[in-house]
């Protein structure tokens, strides 16, 4: 079961949008997650966790892009299972042999 999102998606891409708007104008870069957080009704950690993940999926910032590090989630899980399976075979080989 997934688990519950507290703020709506709508509201998540608003405020990022409009926290990034914000920070590309040096007049109101200051602050700017703070206040609109404030604004907005958002804890200020999260906006800037938002605003973070917006950065480095549009390549402004480094980091793991968010498609990339779903990939990577759904590999290990892979290999995992893989793993697993090789496990088994090699004990039910040893097991017959």
């Amino acid at each position: 079961m997934a688990a519950s999102k507290k703020y709506l998606d709508e509201l998540r891409e608003r405020a990022t949008r409009m926290a990034v708007e914000a920070r590309r104008d040096p007049d109101t870069a200051t602050g700017a997650i703070k206040r609109i957080a404030d604004q907005l009704g958002i804890h200020p950690e999260a906006l800037r966790g938002w605003v973070k993940r917006t950065e480095v999926d549009a390549g402004q910032r480094p980091g793991t892009t968010s498609s990339d590090a779903e990939r990577i989630v759904q590999l290990e899980r892979e290999n995992r299972e893989l793993r697993r399976a090789n496990a088994s075979l090699k004990s039910a080989s040893a097991f017959f042999a």
